[in-house]
């Protein structure tokens, strides 16, 4: 391939990438967001050039979750299967997991979500449960409705379940138990008879509603929000049972084994 065709080829990849990237384009989207879309985006397009002429070589992203498989998917059906994307790449072993093991969409803007969606209840997640430790996970609970000029929700009503709840995989495991109060308040069908447990005189109620004007004047209408105070942080004797910190540590610990094993393995092969 001559200069100017490589000169034309590369430039034809990247226009590729750039209309593609269109749908990145969100106000919620910082400039070290947008820039890491965009790597993951460029290693899946030049992985799919390497399998054309005159390479030919082999792709090492599965099928299914390729470049192809973008391209032909718009609109929602394109948000929804670059979500599972990342997901599913990230699982790999190998070079490909490593690249895409922290991967997160970030495309949507949770102030976009209000204005298309009427946003009502959020779920905080307690730590080390459904993720890695450290890693705080919420459930959004939304109705989809027609875009309005004004965000849909007059509240939203969050429920703390991490602040002072301490469950391990093993030895203090989350079950169905710890949900009901929450399921309760919930009122599944009747949401307009909500009632809120939190306020002035019972600081330590875990539910409790927001205001729109609240929400919307947040930093990126950000929906990390918390009131509870962390007694671990105030008072040592409120620390949990010794054998529940040493099960947190050690599962840390095993978290960060795994992954240290997984880099070993990689260098070994690149060896």
């Amino acid at each position: 391939m001559s200069a100017p065709q490589a000169d034309q080829s590369a430039s034809r990849i990247v226009n590729k990438l750039w209309s593609y990237c269109h749908v990145l384009r969100d106000d919620g989207l910082s400039y070290g967001d947008y820039l890491e879309q965009l790597t993951y985006l460029l290693f899946l397009k030049m992985a799919d050039e390497q399998t054309k002429p005159p390479w030919k070589r082999p792709s090492p992203v599965p099928e299914g979750y390729d470049w192809p498989s973008l391209v032909r998917r718009d609109g929602a059906d394109l948000e929804q299967h670059y979500r599972a994307m990342l997901e599913h790449l990230g699982k790999q072993h190998g070079l490909l997991g490593l690249v895409f093991r922290k991967a997160q969409n970030k495309i949507q803007d949770p102030a976009k979500l209000l204005h298309e969606c009427e946003v009502h209840t959020l779920l905080r997640l307690p730590t080390g449960i459904f993720y890695a430790q450290g890693v705080k996970a919420n459930v959004l609970f939304f109705d989809r409705k027609p875009a309005s000029a004004t965000p849909w929700p007059r509240k939203l009503w969050v429920y703390d379940l991490r602040t002072n709840r301490h469950f391990t995989l093993k030895t203090r495991p989350m079950r169905r138990g710890d949900l009901d109060e929450f399921v309760a308040l919930y009122k599944a069908g009747a949401l307009h008879e909500r009632q809120e447990t939190w306020s002035e005189q019972t600081p330590e109620g875990r539910w409790r509603a927001y205001d729109q004007a609240e929400l919307v004047d947040r930093d990126k209408c950000s929906l990390d929000l918390f009131w509870l105070k962390d007694d671990s942080l105030l008072d040592a004797e409120s620390l949990p049972e010794p054998d529940v910190i040493a099960e947190e540590i050690a599962e840390d610990l095993r978290s960060a084994l795994e992954q240290i094993e997984e880099i070993l393995g990689d260098l070994e092969v690149a060896s």
